[in-house]
């Protein structure tokens, strides 16, 4: 077989301008995840702004965060030219530095409009699903976040890998672990999964969107240890062993780690970061129901602060649940009246129906 040529990580140019597949990639992320959430969010009679909004001012902020996580880490690579921090479309993003940027604009943005964050959130959890999905795709194109190395009969006799994967998985000659393409299924599921049970009568409001952490969260845990650019810091040893140990059900199915230089660290911090994800959101669910925080059902009506009524539902279950509020409003004069009507100076004469009076 002859040499390979991996794919041109730019697609095009527009004069000097020379435009990433990895930019376009992760714009069409956010849109799709904007969409997803679009669509569930019209169930509840929301603005279809509001999602446009959160996208407008959520993306900036997760780019920027993202890359200061990054950085943070990373910081060698940067300080002799701090300048190319700017050059994200060389890769060098972390998602967990996305998720913090995008949670605090989301915080932001559902008190500046009056709507609770963790009904919106909920709304929005498959549609970062998404987002990271098909972000994943352009660390594919720049041969990046790839895992250890693997033979290409693993690739594609044992995964059944099509030749353009399986191409851009040799990486100066070697093959190596689409790790990319591992998160992205896991995400698929994580998709379908919420799909499935986010209108169940058990589910309360955050409930989804925390649940989104614990899903992604075990896939990255597993994941990440493939990979061989991990970020990584000097820990205890018995930090170490400990998620060592925890890994360890990987090699029944014939995984072995990534190389991680020891000189560089022995603790894989987004494998740490995933275990306190995951520890944080498993206690928060217990809090929240225990404290009586989590009354409200995913599929309660959403409604902001900022109006008196409840918006308008395009779904007929909604918009009867959404109408209950403007109608226990209206009906307390009706029974203001009613009881006046009560006195017996105003009764109605006998065999007259008072609802009949004009």
């Amino acid at each position: 077989m002859g040499a390979l040529l991996a794919i041109n990580p730019i697609a095009f140019n527009l004069g000097p301008l020379a435009v990433h597949w990895y930019g376009l990639i992760l714009g069409l992320g956010a849109v799709v995840g904007m969409l997803i959430a679009m669509r569930e969010g019209k169930r509840f009679g929301l603005p279809q702004e509001l999602f446009m909004d959160i996208l407008l001012f959520g993306v900036p902020s997760a780019i920027i965060c993202a890359r200061l996580y990054y950085v943070a880490f990373q910081w060698d690579q940067y300080k002799e030219n701090p300048l190319k921090i700017f050059a994200i479309w060389e890769g060098g993003i972390a998602i967990y530095g996305a998720l913090i940027g995008a949670v605090i604009c989301g915080v932001v943005y559902t008190r500046i409009k009056g709507y609770s964050f963790w009904r919106i959130a909920d709304l929005c959890a498959p549609g970062l699903l998404a987002g990271q999905l098909i972000g994943r795709w352009g660390n594919f194109v720049n041969q990046e976040a790839y895992g250890g190395e693997v033979s290409e009969s693993f690739l594609r006799s044992t995964l059944h890998l099509p030749d353009f994967i399986v191409n851009q998985m040799n990486i100066a000659g070697v093959f190596h672990h689409p790790t990319f393409l591992y998160e992205s299924c896991w995400n698929l599921l994580g998709i379908l999964l919420i799909f499935v049970i986010r209108r169940r009568k058990f589910v309360r409001a955050g409930e989804i969107f925390i649940g989104y952490f614990i899903w992604y969260a075990i896939g990255r845990f597993f994941i990440e240890a493939l990979r061989t650019d991990s970020l990584a810091f000097q820990g205890p040893n018995w930090l170490a062993s400990l998620i060592h140990g925890m890994w360890t059900p990987m090699t029944w199915f014939g995984f072995e780690e990534g190389y991680l230089d020891a000189a560089y660290g022995n603790v894989r911090i987004s494998q740490l970061v995933a275990i306190l994800f995951f520890v944080i959101a498993v206690v928060l669910i217990i809090v929240r129901r225990k404290n009586g925080q989590a009354n409200i059902r995913y599929s309660d009506p959403i409604v902001s602060s900022k109006f008196s009524t409840a918006p308008a539902a395009t779904d007929e279950r909604h918009r009867v649940e959404g109408a209950h509020q403007a109608e226990s409003r209206d009906t307390q004069p009706l029974a203001h009246m009613n009881r006046k009507s009560s006195d017996p100076t105003d009764a109605a004469p006998p065999g007259e129906d008072p609802l009949r009076k004009e």
